[in-house]
């Protein structure tokens, strides 16, 4: 599953109901003690209720009603969940989905004790219409008593069948959006409950103010997060044995209960034999991996060192999942990831994120207040935590609210820039920063601008907010602009044209290959990911570009279930491809000249 959306209501400050829309990396940014935290430890409390565990004083203080829910919203459903007997229905069929076709899970917690109790409900567009709005709770017999009555014609076996023909011999079912409880003993109501909890993705948080004990809790809880990833990889397997253990035990309990019978009749009938398989947790649980330092405790180690087991996590993670892949769904949320690490490992950190993100089974979920870690996260992600007038926090999203962003954040231009360099997307500035910094080793000349601060990047079509803020505020500096354009979009050449008929130095350059991927080597790839991908300057016969073609090998063997996108094709190459690029590869696939030729271009204006 594809987790979408966070809804929470009278959870500490959030009195009112506050919805976050969740991308693949999504970063939550705000001022300190704004509600960020509250976010992360919502989903948390949501998917885990283990590191951070909901208390009496998590609900809101102004409100007398002291319930506390908190919703979350998916898609990529299992496209079957199986019921009693083994029969086979959809989630649909259950009108358990919302009219958008999403499932929307909404637990509520009852703060007003001691220990909060939970209910779980499913919020979908579900028939009301007397006499078929609560089949979901009733039991065999009776789902059998309403076809009787009814005279429908359908088989009286399989409880989701029954509700099908029930359901369909129903002229008008009122559909209307209802809260569809799922944890109450009724019947399929829990069972269905108890499927779909399979299939929620993983969720591992980590903090950024942990206390330091002896359970190396820091360290303790990316290792953990492997441990949960490489059972959920297992599943199967341990469906099997708790199947096999079932089926042993409750043929030893009935056996027992037959003879209870014939000794005391009256105890027996007091007496169900149930099986009570152990919790996702439990299993977790029963394994561990430690992480010491020459015998040093590593929560006596400062934070900055601890932090860096986070860091080497992260990118081990991603390289993990890149190669190997993830059959499960994973979200790995990060409090201030940036705390008490040099610059170099945030980079790190950014280049890891983004990477996990990538992939279809993962997601990133990030808060920040730092606008030098913010500036290089995609812009379609941030979401702004502000407080209206009258107090109440507000969550923004677009690019309306960049402004905010930059402002809350210090965001500002850099005086150090000589030339803005142009360019379409986020993929195309780590390309050439890859290419240059390859050229860069070779002749000095070329500027290397993974490193360079003169040259500021403007990613035109979206991309993030370092580049945003920069294009806004430095677009009235006179500042000259180097464009470079793709090739496979036509109207860019009149684009390009306008731009070299400037006076003010700005030059624009379109690619004589279709696309900035095109110049790679197909070495390059191979390193990178180990498969052999054919580079074409231009589509091939079959209008497939170099992403297209590496998509479809790469996604083949890694025995995904469909093809990745285009765009999931050019984020994996930008990242793991250019960077593998050497002189010789981009001689070997531009003997003219014409990269060297951009950044001796930009190198012109830097002097």
């Amino acid at each position: 599953m594809k987790f979408i959306s966070l809804e929470v209501e009278n959870l500490r400050c959030y009195q009112e109901p506050v919805k976050i829309k969740i991308d693949d990396l999504t970063t939550v940014i705000g001022k300190n003690d704004i509600g960020k935290s509250t976010i992360l430890e919502a989903m948390e409390v949501f998917f885990n209720n283990d590191v951070v565990k909901i208390s009496q004083d998590d609900a809101n203080i102004h409100n007398a009603d002291k319930k506390v829910s908190i919703t979350c919203e998916f898609t990529s459903l299992p496209e079957k969940i199986i019921l009693d007997s083994g029969t086979e229905t959809t989630l649909a069929k259950e009108y358990l989905l919302t009219k958008d076709a999403t499932l929307k899970i909404k637990k509520v917690f009852d703060c007003s004790k001691k220990s909060p109790s939970c209910d779980v409900f499913i919020v979908a567009e579900h028939p009301t219409a007397e006499g078929c709005h609560n089949l979901l709770e009733l039991k065999e017999k009776d789902l059998q008593k309403i076809i009787k009555d009814r005279q429908i014609e359908s088989q009286l076996k399989g409880n989701p069948l029954m509700r099908s023909a029930i359901w369909s011999n129903t002229t008008d079912l009122e559909l209307k959006e209802v809260e569809i409880p799922v944890t109450k003993p009724k019947e399929d109501s829990k069972r269905i409950w108890e499927q779909v909890d399979k299939y929620l993705p993983l969720f591992a948080l980590f903090q950024s103010d942990r206390s330091s004990k002896d359970s190396d809790g820091e360290v303790q809880d990316p290792m953990k997060a492997a441990v949960a990833a490489a059972i959920a990889e297992v599943q199967d397997d341990i469906d099997r044995i708790q199947q096999k253990v079932q089926e042993r035990t409750e043929e030893i309990a009935n056996n027992t209960h037959e003879a209870l019978k014939t000794i005391d009749s009256n105890l027996a009938s007091e007496l169900t034999p149930e099986f009570t398989p152990p919790t996702p947790a439990k299993w977790t649980g029963l394994f561990s991996v430690n992480l010491s330092t020459d015998g040093i405790p590593l929560n006596k180690r400062g934070s900055g060192v601890r932090r860096l087991i986070l860091v080497s996590f992260f990118k081990a993670e991603a390289e993990r999942l890149l190669t190997k892949g993830s059959k499960k769904g994973i979200i790995y949320a990060v409090e201030e990831p940036e705390t008490a690490q040099h610059p170099n490992n945030q980079k790190i950190l950014q280049s890891s994120f983004s990477a996990l993100a990538s992939e279809p089974n993962c997601q990133v979920i990030l808060t920040t207040h730092s606008p030098g870690f913010a500036s290089d996260l995609p812009m379609d992600g941030i979401r702004y935590i502000n407080r209206d007038d009258t107090g109440k926090p507000v969550i923004e999203h677009g690019s309306n609210v960049l402004t905010d962003v930059a402002s809350a954040l210090g965001v500002t231009p850099d005086s150090r820039v000589k030339v803005l360099v142009c360019v379409e997307g986020p993929t195309d500035v780590s390309a050439l920063k890859a290419l240059s910094a390859a050229l860069h080793t070779e002749d000095e000349a070329v500027p290397n601008l993974n490193t360079d601060d003169r040259v500021a990047f403007i990613v035109l079509g979206g991309g993030n907010l370092k580049h945003w803020v920069n294009h806004h505020y430095l677009s009235g500096l006179g500042r000259p602009e180097i464009h470079i354009y793709d090739a496979d979009v036509p109207s860019y050449v009149d684009s390009a044209k306008e731009i070299n008929q400037r006076t003010d130095g700005s030059k624009a350059f379109i690619t004589q290959k279709h696309e900035i991927e095109s110049y790679l080597h197909t070495e390059a790839i191979k390193s990178a990911f180990g498969v052999d991908v054919e580079v074409t300057d231009h589509p091939n016969a079959e209008g497939k570009a170099t992403p297209r073609i590496f998509a479809e090998t790469y996604s083949q063997a890694q025995g995904y279930d469909g093809v990745m996108k285009d765009n999931n094709a050019k984020i994996r190459l930008s990242n793991k491809a250019f960077p593998c690029m050497t002189p010789a590869m981009i001689n070997e696939r531009d003997p003219n000249g014409e990269v060297k030729e951009w950044f001796t271009t930009i190198g012109s204006y830097l002097a």
